[in-house]
Order: structure tokens, then sequence, then C-alpha cells
């Protein structure tokens, strides 16, 4: 067996496949059918077919050996007189539809040795237009799976009324390529295979010595870099179809390989996980490594760090702030050196005397940075400030805190005194922190940014504060709106304006010499989705957290505050209790779903992907070792919505409430609660999970948001029949 790919391990449990057998596959260099490597092909669907693979067929050809048998009829019964004559092409859709009978008995031939039956669906674009066909056809693959029977589609090319040679686009699909895509999406399948001629996708035509294989596409990654070579030999698109079909697809939830179907028994390597062909994936941008994406790479960074620093305890950030004006003073005389040669190299290039005076530090100018950061770092901690609290209910309160916003982008030009005043900022309130300064200032920056990444302690990591020193990376991270929560441009109207004008993400402009102001207008990304959590500890009161459980699942399971992931100690595992509330579960009709470890201990399926908002009666379930495992689970797997623990040690609750980075956190209290209405604000415009500028059911500006802090005693919604609200003010402990 070849090398097993971790990001691939999902496909040991694919069950429904469709896949697509590309013209080139099908068919040898002169047009002739490739019958070897056909039967090779059909011998791997008989064996998966045996194995309990639900295999979809959707295969090319056709058209391809209608010309060549129609050609060769053509010759046979034409004279010698007929062949000195221009000869005129051959109507396609004829082409279609003799060469559609020829392929159906080749592969009932095959199939017929093997022991397998087979069944020919054509269609055309027009056909899912209509629900009930779609319905029908629904029904009726169910059935021929059901039977061990191979289904085989193609285009109904003889009787489409696409214009031939196929330059027409529009519609519902326009290739077989596309017809996979939408037939995978449509039947429900866990997997879309596309057969081509090639290993996988390149960076470049396959014939490029420099191009290289890709083996997981990455869209953020790809899209701009790829070069496409010319289109198949035969078929219609080649592989910028595939592309697009394989794009599409895995962005509404269906993983497609592109792999090459002359490679001898290609799918049961794709299905142990093989590293082949190339994988695409909507969860692959979570799959890359710093190296491979150094933008993306960096902003994780930055998050994962920033989320550390907010771990702390005041007195530890106020620290690392006092160490940091320290090494300012400290490496003064190097920081000046280094100063003086981009202020030289500014004189050279003869840049404006005003462009000079902002870019010089003098020893005066590194003393005052050094005591603005003491000053900064003996101010009252913002972070965690209780800013109101309600009872909602009798022993239901609720806490409104300041939190950080999480990953801010600062770009800025000239002024590397800037960078210390942002990065001082960036860690008083608990963000990471991307820079992008003025490359007249390039030496300043880099020797302050080592400066300040050095004094932060190692718990906390250097990649707090990223410094990006090509311009050419600033594209790469202004696409990046799924990690970074801010970008504050600080210079010219121009660079305002220009970065504004490149990103989904919210912008603070700031002109250099006027006051920050949001730019209007502000764009805030509003997520949709709601993969709420709900972690039961050991210490949890069981009786309790069948109650919270039931009740966030079943009280409006299509809400986004809904729990979609129920996630449980191991200890609880074995546990009577635990067993009543899955069968409370499954009696009210929820489906259950596992993650590995849950799926084996309960013998339920195991879900493929954790980022799963259902909206109705499914819920999955996975086990953890601990509140810590609870915490890196939600990060890396949740919507940052609502997230809840029900324990009654209080040690690991303060410990969840304080490190869940969600819009709202709850303890021992039904998700449902996330609502304003029920947080006595009135109407709700909605719940917003981005951090600019509304988090939760509120709002706040600056570098710091806010978070839902509930502190509850067992309380459920229950359709509010059994809950008296007070919606009362109560006094903020100093």
């Amino acid at each position: 067996m070849g090398d097993v790919d971790s990001s691939r391990a999902f496909l040991r449990d694919v069950k429904r496949i469709v896949l697509k057998v590309g013209t080139a596959v099908v068919t040898r260099n002169d047009g002739r059918i490739a019958l070897g490597r056909l039967g090779a092909l059909c011998e791997q669907l008989k064996e998966l077919n045996t194995q309990g693979y639900e295999v979809i067929l959707v295969s090319s050809g056709a058209v391809g050996l209608g010309r060549q048998r129609l050609r060769y009829r053509k010759l046979i019964n034409s004279s010698f007189a007929d062949l000195q004559k221009p000869q005129a092409e051959i109507d396609g859709k004829a082409c279609a539809a003799v060469g559609q009978n020829c392929l159906m008995a080749l592969y009932d031939t095959l199939f017929s040795q093997l022991d397998v039956s087979s069944a020919q669906l054509l269609v055309t674009d027009s056909d899912f237009r209509d629900k009930d066909f779609r319905r029908q056809l629904n029904d009726t693959v169910k059935s021929l799976l059901s039977l061990k029977v191979v289904p085989i589609f193609n285009e109904n090319d003889a009787v489409s009324t696409r214009r031939a040679p196929y330059e027409d686009s529009s519609g519902i699909f326009w290739d077989n390529d596309s017809l996979a895509a939408l037939l995978a999406l449509e039947l429900k399948a866990d997997l879309l295979v596309l057969l081509s001629d090639v290993e996988g996708l390149y960076s470049g035509p396959p014939s490029d010595p420099r191009s290289k294989l890709i083996h997981t596409y990455i869209k953020e990654k790809h899209q701009t870099e790829i070069t496409f070579g010319d289109k198949s030999r035969v078929g219609r698109g080649g592989m910028t179809a595939k592309v697009k079909a394989a794009v599409n697809a895995a962005y509404a939830g269906i993983p497609v390989i592109i792999t090459s179907g002359f490679a001898p028994e290609c799918l049961t390597k794709v299905l142990q996980g093989q590293r082949i062909g190339t994988l695409f994936h909507q969860d692959a941008h979570l799959w890359c490594s710093v190296r491979e994406v150094d933008a993306r790479g960096m902003a994780i960074a930055a998050r994962e760090s920033s989320r550390r620093l907010q771990a702390m305890t005041s007195e530890q950030r106020k620290k690392i702030l006092l160490d940091i004006a320290d090494a300012i003073e400290a490496n003064a005389k190097k920081i000046i050196v280094e100063n003086e040669a981009d202020v030289s190299a500014a004189q050279q290039a003869g840049y404006e005397k005003s462009l000079i005076s902002r870019l010089a530090l003098k020893p005066s100018k590194i003393t005052s940075l050094a005591n603005s950061v003491r000053v900064l770092a003996n101010m009252e901690d913002p972070i965690g400030h209780v800013l109101k609290k309600t009872e909602l209910a009798v022993g239901l309160v609720l806490e409104k805190t300041s939190s950080p916003l999480g990953v801010l982008l600062i770009v800025f030009e000239s002024r590397p005194d800037a960078l210390v005043q942002i990065a001082s900022l960036a860690i008083r309130s608990g963000n990471g922190l991307l820079l992008k300064g003025g490359k007249e200032a390039r030496r300043s920056n880099a020797i302050l940014h080592k400066v300040i990444t050095e004094a932060i302690p190692e718990s906390v990591g250097g990649k707090l504060i990223g410094l990006v020193t090509s311009r050419e990376e600033i594209p790469d991270l202004l696409k990046l709106d799924d990690v970074i929560d801010l970008v504050i441009p600080r210079g010219s109207n121009k660079l305002v304006s220009q970065i504004k004008n490149s990103t989904k993400i919210p912008v603070l402009g700031h002109a250099e010499d006027e006051d920050i102001h949001f730019s209007e207008p502000t764009r805030i990304v509003w997520y949709v989705d709601g993969i709420c959590h709900l972690y039961v500890d050991k210490s949890a009161n069981m009786d309790m957290a069948k109650r919270i459980v039931l009740d966030a699942k079943l009280d409006y399971p299509a809400a986004c505050n809904a729990m979609e992931t129920l996630l449980v100690h191991k200890d609880l595992v074995h546990t009577s209790l635990f067993n009543d509330l899955i069968v409370d579960l499954s009696s009210e009709g929820v489906t259950l779903y596992g993650g590995p470890r849950a799926s084996a201990s309960l013998n339920i399926p195991e879900v493929h992907s954790f980022h799963l908002e259902y909206s109705s009666l499914a819920c999955t379930i996975e086990l953890v070792d601990d509140v810590h495992a609870a915490i890196d689970h939600i990060h890396e797997h949740g919507s940052a919505h609502t997230d809840c623990i029900i324990a009654e040690d209080q040690e690991v609750v303060d410990l969840f409430l304080g490190q869940v980075d969600s819009a709202a956190v709850f303890h021992n209290a039904s998700t449902r609660f996330c609502d304003g209405a029920r947080f006595g604000l009135g109407a709700e415009v909605g719940i917003s999970t981005s951090r600019i500028h509304a988090r939760g059911p509120v709002g706040v500006e600056g570098l710091l948001t806010t978070r839902w802090i509930l502190r509850g005693s067992g309380q459920v919604v229950n359709g509010d029949k059994g809950i008296t609200y007070t919606h009362k003010d109560l006094p903020i402990e100093p």
C-alpha cells in the first residue's frame, strides 16, 4: 500500500460514490475503445459492488465512439469518386445516438462477464428543472442500488437542445463533469471521483516539466496560480471543466478527487486514502501548513497566540508590556543604527522632508515610545470587564463582558513608531496582529518587530505579532476574511480606498494625520451558521444535563442557537445516566451521528466533518478527554456562535467560560437562551459571530468586542412555559 494521507482518512467511510469516466479514459488515441482499460475499470467496480459500495457511473465516450463507427461505415460505403470530394463533418447528434448504443452494449458485455448488472439512464439539462423528475430519479437510483445494479448516466446528446459542438455553456449542467457534480449533490453521494488521462491537477500544463502535481486543492492559494494547458484531445472541456465541477461540488459539501483512469487499481487506492490525484474539500484550507500558505499560516498563528495571551492574568499581560518597554530602551542603539540606514536611503531616493521627518527615530523618541508602553501597561486592563449584569430569572444571571476582537491587520506607511504603538495596543487588548509597514521603514520595522517579539514569553509566542515583509502578500491576506477580523489602513486616503476595495474584511479607515473613523459603508460579515456546542463535563448533574440537552436540541431545532454538537467527557460514556440521555434523544426522533470516538463506542454512524449545522432533529456526538479538549474542539470546529458547559466543578466552569472564544458562552443553561428578546434587549437584527462591530445580539467599536457569560442553575426554555423573566439589573462588583 502507498502512503496514506491523514487528511484523506474520511475516505475509508465512504459508501456512495459517483464516478465520472472521461472520453480520454474510455477511448484510445486513435478513437477506438480502450477495451483493456475499460475492462480493468469494470473489474474494480465489481469489487466495490461486492464490498458494499454504491457506485454510480457517469461515462463519456459515446460521441467519439459513434463518430469513429460512422466514419468507418461512410468510408466503406463511399465510391472512389466520393472520397475525392471534401468530406463534411458528421453530425454530432447522430454520433451520439450511434455511440451511446455501442457504449452501453460494451458496458453490458463487460459487466455481464463479471456477473454484475448495469442500467442506462440518459438525461438532459431540461430534465432537472422538473421536481417530479428529480424525485423519480432519486427513487429509481435508490431501487437500482438496492439491487446491486450499477447505474450508468450520460447526457442524451442525441436529443439535447444544446447547440453543437457544445459551445452552449448555459443551463444546469453543460458537460459530463458538471453532470457528475450535479448527480453527486442530487443523489447525496459521499464522494465524487473524476477520472482523467493525467494524474490529477497540475500547477501548469502536465507536459511542462516545471509543473507540479497539486495533491490538495486550496482555493485561496491555487485559483490564481494554476495555468491550464490545451483542452482534452477528446471530450468538451478537459481539466478546466473538471476543476470547475470539482470546486462547485466540494464547496457544496461533496469531496472530490481528480485522478488518472490509466493507473492500476486507481479507485482502490483512492478509497484507501492514498495520496494520489488531487483532493478538493471544503475544509482543505484548514489543513494547509504555514510553509504551504504563508499568509494564512501567519494569520492562524497570530490567532492561536492571541488566545494564549487572553488566557493569561491581567498582571501577566501587564508584565509583557513592561518587558517590551525595557527591551526598547535596552536596544536603543541597535534601533537607531537601523533607522539611520532607512533615513539615509530615503534621502538618497529623494523622499519629501515630511516623510523623512516621520521616518526618523531620535533617542528622545525611543525613550518616549518606551514610556508610552509603560503608561499603557499601567492602565486598567480592558479584557474581561463586566459591562452589564442582569438577572434574567431567579438563579439565571447574565453578564456582558469586554473581549478582544481576534486578529488585526494593520497597514501603515513610513512611521516606524506606529509599529510600537499598534503592537502595544494589540497586546493590551489581547488581540493577534499582522503588520505591514512601508518599504521606506523596512529596516526600522524589522528591528522593532524583533525586539518586541523577543520580549514576548514563549508561553504566548512571538507569532502573536507577524510582520509582513512583501507587498505581494497583502492581496492574499485581504482574502482571509475567515481568519482576520479587522483591517486598519493607516496612511493616505489612496491607501485606505485601495484596502476598502480589495477585501470583504471590515475596514477601520485611518488616514494619516486624521482621526480614526469607520469607513463608510463599513462591511460587516454576518455569519449565518450556528454550530452550537454543549459540553457535558464529568462533574455535571446528569439530570440537569438531560433537561438542558433535550431543550437545546428539541425546543426549536431549526434555530441558529439550537445545539448541533454534543461533547461528552469520556468518563461518562458507560454510565447509565448518559445512556438514558442517548435513549431520550433517539426516542424524541433525533438522528445521532458520531465523531471517531463516539461512533465506535455508541455504534452510531460516523460523520465526515464536524462542521455541520443540521437545523433539524439531528446532532453530532463526540467524546473528549477533558475540558481542554472540549475547548480545542470548539475552537477548531465551531462557528463562534453559542457554546455551553454543564458542570459543577467551578474551576472547570471558569476555565470554559474564560477561554471559549465564542459570541455567547453559557454555564448550566440551554443554548436556546442566546436570543435578543430573552436577553432583555428587545428585538434583534441578528446574532453575529463576527467580531466587528457586533458580536452576539449587540456591537461595540474599537479593538474590543463583547461576550455574554450566562450562569445558570439548570434552567431550560421549554417554550418559555416554566420560567418567569425578571430582567433585573444587578450591581457590577468592582
